[in-house]
């Protein structure tokens, strides 16, 4: 692998997730603090105007601008789809100052602990996520829809390499001092592992790693005219990365029925009634556990 050239850390690609914006801002004041040789580290601030709002998006969904049809696509006038662009331009691979690695810094009103999001087909995401796992092993890595692989629309893929950091719960527009902590210290330990490979003394890591990889989504029990008929069941509520059973309670209509799972296999549930995606149909991901050899 070519030696990474530059490294962004990106936080308000939503708004209203504070955690990620004030530890850019804090590296925006103290530069030094993600300073390595070898390299150059960036920070951006993505969507600044929805940040202003407090909101997690003016338009539409940031994350969701990146693919390349829609970067290329001039008749696309939303703020953030001219955000994109601008972002694009700067950090693409034939950017003004192309990203070999992004950052993406990211919080969730649902109970994901520390996960980091990497794609499959990258080994070095592989690689950086085994290592980050091992010296700090409550991580979970969750790889991203098989269907999202090829074109992905998400603001970490016009780099080469890019994860996304997710942690919660944490509720929309309120920072979390220990989670803040908890990303401060997983951003310390990517540039780490990015200097040491840099310089050819890779740290060392597991030869294994438990990944989540997403299978599909579930949305709310719906009526015919889309309004919800049902909610999270209180027995899944908070449950991410548990092991979901065919027959066990999945959701609770509003007069007190239990639906359950009705799948055939063991699943494990994440985003578990996340605030974000309600617009989105999602209720949950369901994802499959494996053991990946590196």
């Amino acid at each position: 692998m070519s030696k990474i050239s530059r490294v962004v850390v990106v936080g308000s690609t939503h708004g209203n997730e504070l955690n990620g914006i004030y530890l850019v801002k804090k590296y925006e004041r103290s530069p030094q603090l993600i300073a390595r040789s070898g390299f150059e580290s960036c920070t951006l601030l993505a969507n600044t105007r929805a940040h202003q709002l407090m909101k997690r998006y003016v338009d539409t969904d940031l994350n969701r601008c990146f693919r390349q049809q829609d970067l290329e696509n001039t008749s696309l006038s939303t703020y953030e789809a001219q955000r994109a662009k601008e972002i694009y331009r700067r950090f693409g691979s034939q950017g003004s100052q192309p990203a070999d690695l992004i950052v993406d810094l990211h919080t969730t009103t649902a109970n994901m602990g520390l996960t980091l999001i990497v794609a499959l087909q990258h080994l070095f995401n592989l690689q950086l996520a085994s290592y980050l796992t091992s010296i700090h092993p409550s991580i979970k890595i969750l790889c991203p829809p098989t269907q999202n692989l090829e074109n992905p629309p998400y603001l970490d893929s016009i780099s080469q390499f890019g994860c996304v950091f997710e942690v919660g719960p944490v509720a929309q527009g309120v920072l979390d001092a220990t989670l803040f902590q908890q990303m401060e210290a997983l951003v310390d330990s990517i540039l780490d592992y990015v200097e040491a490979c840099n310089h050819r003394t890779p740290l060392s890591r597991e030869n294994t790693l438990t990944i989540y990889q997403t299978i599909e989504s579930v949305d709310y029990p719906r009526n015919e005219t889309g309004d919800l008929k049902a909610m999270i069941h209180p027995q899944l509520q908070f449950q991410d990365y548990k092991a979901l059973h065919p027959g066990d309670p999945i959701f609770l209509t509003f007069d007190g029925q239990t639906i359950t799972y009705e799948g055939e296999s063991i699943v494990f549930p994440v985003f578990i009634n996340e605030a974000a995606y309600y617009e989105k149909g999602i209720a949950m991901y369901l994802t499959k556990q494996h053991q990946c050899i590196i």
